[in-house]
């Protein structure tokens, strides 16, 4: 197959002790026109679902934050609601570039791309936004220095790679990851994730201090009394007022069931960026990176172990699963069999 100069990697990869491999079918060169899609991002329904599951947690932070303005109100006369509209309009900088790029390399403890990792990663990501009809310079590509296999999207327009992934996958399997985090941002979820945890920010801080406050107290009598007293309350109140106390003690049951079914959505939203990345023609590329991880090596090295990946060998049980947040390689890749067929 021939191909440009850009995109002639061997003898750059044997001078950078890299082994990977420029196998990629490049459509998208520099100089081709690229058509972009009228509508390149949306809100699917994991994004949505997830969204929805935050909005108990935001109520909550709404009020606590209104409350600890009243408080403010009282002792130096500022509006009460300040805090509260200052906490609001902060969330609005998951979409803000600058705020973005201090979330990447301080939180996230991302770098920028090295040249030689620049000049690899950008034909490809070209390829990738062309194949999907996105304009790519609305994404900053960002490199996690560390020897694990692995990809991120986050906010609202961050694409991380690892430099073990950027090292040791060939072109087309390290499109076929970042078409994966491309299909992120396409269907909302790296964005839906930072808001929803900042707007649930103020409810967890409450919560872990509350639950500090309990375990403390080190008193299992203590805390066998105020189940016990709890559920007393809880009885009389059925009696008492019928329905409506019914569904406030269902409440605790609720936020019980609250991590399965976020896990469930983050399950959900992981398959749909798999056959994100199918839909662009990359569903053989990603089956090989699964496989790989689910043997716990990577493409290029087969004979690497779990230490050298960054991978766990222990098998998780069935609560693990429930409250994992990717599914199972054998579930990924059974989704991808479809698009695999298609390719022969």
């Amino acid at each position: 197959m021939p191909q440009h100069p850009e995109h002639q990697r061997a003898e750059q990869d044997r001078t950078t002790g890299t082994e990977a491999v420029d196998d990629l079918e490049y459509r998208h060169a520099p100089g081709t026109r690229l058509h972009f899609a009228a509508r390149q991002r949306r809100v699917d329904t994991a994004a949505l679902g997830g969204l929805a599951l935050h909005l108990p947690a935001f109520a909550f932070s709404l009020g606590a934050l209104l409350a600890v303005g009243r408080l403010v109100d009282l002792a130096w006369q500022i509006p009460y609601w300040l805090p509260a509209l200052i906490w609001l309009a902060c969330g609005l900088l998951v979409f803000h570039r600058p705020a973005e790029d201090l979330y990447a390399r301080y939180v996230l403890g991302f770098r920028y791309p090295l040249p030689r990792e620049r000049a690899r990663l950008d034909p490809v990501w070209r390829e990738v936004t062309g194949r999907a009809g996105v304009e790519g310079d609305r994404y900053r590509l960002w490199v996690e220095n560390t020897p694990n296999l692995n990809a991120y999207a986050a906010a609202g327009h961050i694409v991380g790679v690892t430099r073990f992934a950027l090292e040791n996958l060939s072109s087309a399997q390290l499109a076929a990851v970042l078409a994966h985090e491309l299909g992120h941002h396409a269907g909302g979820h790296g964005w839906s994730t930072l808001a929803g945890r900042w707007y649930t920010l103020p409810a967890r801080a409450a919560f872990r201090a509350g639950r500090a406050v309990l375990l403390s107290a080190g008193n299992r009598a203590v805390g066998l009394g105020s189940v016990s007293a709890a559920a007393l309350i809880a009885g009389c109140g059925v009696v008492l007022f019928g329905p409506a106390a019914i569904l406030l003690g269902a409440a605790p049951l609720v936020l019980l069931t609250l991590p399965y079914a976020a896990a469930a959505l983050s399950r959900r939203a992981e398959l749909r960026a798999d056959l994100h990345a199918a839909s662009l023609g990359f569903a053989p590329m990603l089956t090989e990176v699964l496989l790989a991880m689910e043997e716990g090596g990577d493409p290029s090295h087969p004979g690497l172990g779990p230490a050298a990946s960054g991978m766990s060998g222990a098998r998780p049980g069935p609560a693990a699963h429930l409250l994992a947040s990717h599914p199972d390689y054998a579930t990924r890749i059974h989704r991808l069999r479809p698009f695999l067929a298609a390719d022969r």
